[in-house]
């Protein structure tokens, strides 16, 4: 169902041999089995019950049947031709209480889907925590708490000793920022709570679980990574007050995560921002040794861009929000500006060259680690039409426009090796509900028919060398 101008968005791009062409979808948006083979509650189903948390009083308690589905989904993306399938395992389903031994029917599943990946010729792609924290380690007062990240270790060590055995490519965590500061920040997240100081103390947590996880992955000779969001992090002008702001959003959103992971370090002026919020005594001698455990690669998840003012009441909350506890501690005076580019459903600007940035920034100011992009998509209000086409023309100018970006980062000399479009699927989007569309696939969520997008028929044909001359 390619059209001539969908050809055209797609030609003369060209990437290395080997590089990865996948998509990617996270266990809680889309599984469903809430309570099948001795799931148990995460902090995801906790909040999402909760009245008043996610729009229109929905869950993702039946998402889109994949843990039902899979071998249908599975086929599917291999008739569009994805070399790799980027998805989260979920914690509460192979440990329901976080820690002790693993759930046997929980772990099945997670071995039969690989086993259908690799019979499909796709790679898979686990991330071990995609935000689904069982909910007794949150009871025990989750991730601001160190034991937490203990109990992540133990749950990486023996989920990857019955799995690792087909499995190239682990990721600890993915967007340690949004589980450490919009779930304990702002609370939009789960769990929910709006406690600056346990934000930042999650914040280390969560990277220091990343560290001993990764320890005892490469000891059993895995390889292992992380994911972190990134955003190109722009003044809108260059008086101090918004140089100043620009720094300041940079250090929390980008520096916060990057230099202790790859630098063993935290950055100064980032200590001194939060000095009023805490004083680190959190962070234990040894901590940043572990948290930077060599790399095999490094995830980088790109949307959009932030535009930021020093003058208080400047903008939203850079994430298409406002009003509420702030997800950025410390920076209290800080506002976010929305210029003139087009925007997806998200509220996002459509800013391309951002990720080209983003990724020469962590080739050039960081130690060299391998580079995947391992989210980056759009929302787009999708519809079929008369004929039952699900045409989006939008996402597939932002993809072209975003793997332009990509190019162009290899071009200058980035160790980039692959990208996973997010998401493969229409699916619960967090504290949106089932209101925003992401999917190369359209989802009918009262039948759960599959219709892939144009867009997925573009991407297809793109990794298949169809679109370039």
């Amino acid at each position: 169902m390619t059209t001539d101008s969908q050809t055209e968005a797609g030609t003369g791009l060209q990437f290395p041999t080997g590089f990865l062409f996948g998509a990617a979808t996270a266990a809680y948006q889309v599984e469903g089995a809430a309570t099948v083979g001795g799931r148990g509650p995460s902090i995801w189903d906790t909040f999402a019950h909760t009245p008043g948390r996610v729009l229109g009083g929905e869950t993702g308690d039946v998402a889109i049947e994949h843990h039902q589905r899979y071998r249908e989904d599975v086929a599917l993306m291999a008739d569009l031709g994805l070399q790799a399938y980027r998805f989260s395992i979920s914690w509460p389903r192979v440990q329901p209480d976080g820690s002790g031994a693993l759930n046997t029917a929980g772990v099945d599943f997670y071995s039969r889907l690989i086993d259908e990946l690799l019979a499909a010729g796709i790679e898979p792609w686990p991330t071990l925590y995609h935000w689904d924290l069982p909910q007794p380690l949150e009871d025990a007062g989750g991730w601001p708490e160190r034991d937490t990240a203990e109990r992540f270790a133990d749950y990486a060590g023996a989920i990857t000793a019955v799995l690792g055995d087909r499995v190239r490519q682990w990721t600890t965590l993915n967007e340690p920022w949004c589980s450490a500061f919009l779930g304990y920040g702002s609370g939009v997240h789960a769990p929910g709570r709006t406690d600056p100081a346990a934000a930042v103390r999650a914040g280390h947590h969560l990277m220091l679980g990343h560290g001993l996880a990764a320890g005892r992955l490469k000891a059993g000779g895995h390889k292992v990574g992380v994911t972190i969001n990134l955003y190109d992090v722009l003044p809108v002008s260059d008086r101090d007050v918004d140089l100043d702001a620009a720094r300041r959003i940079d250090g929390l959103q980008n520096r916060f995560f990057l230099d202790p992971v790859l630098l063993g370090s935290y950055p100064a002026d980032v200590i001194e921002d939060l000095a009023e919020v805490t004083d680190f005594a959190h962070v234990q001698d040894g901590d940043l040794a572990v948290i930077s455990t060599p790399l095999d690669m490094l995830g980088v998840n790109y949307y959009s861009r932030h535009v930021v003012t020093g003058e208080a009441g400047g903008g939203d909350d850079g994430h298409g929000g406002s009003g509420g506890a702030s997800p950025w501690p410390g920076s209290e005076q800080v506002g976010f500006v929305k210029g003139d580019l087009p925007l997806t459903a998200m509220g996002w600007e459509i800013h391309a060259e951002g990720l080209t940035s983003v990724l020469e920034r962590v080739a050039t100011q960081y130690p060299s680690v391998p580079l995947y992009v391992t989210e980056n998509g759009a929302a787009f209000p999708d519809v079929p039409d008369a004929d039952g086409l699900v045409r989006d023309p939008d996402r597939i100018s932002y993809l072209d426009g975003h793997l332009r970006a990509c190019q162009a980062a290899i071009d200058l000399g980035v160790p980039l090796h692959g990208y996973f479009c997010w998401s493969l699927f229409d699916n619960f989007e967090w504290s949106w509900g089932y209101s925003r569309r992401f999917g190369l696939v359209y989802v009918d969520y009262e039948t759960q028919t599959r219709t892939p997008k144009s867009s997925a028929y573009w991407y297809g044909d793109l990794i298949r060398g169809r679109l370039t001359p």
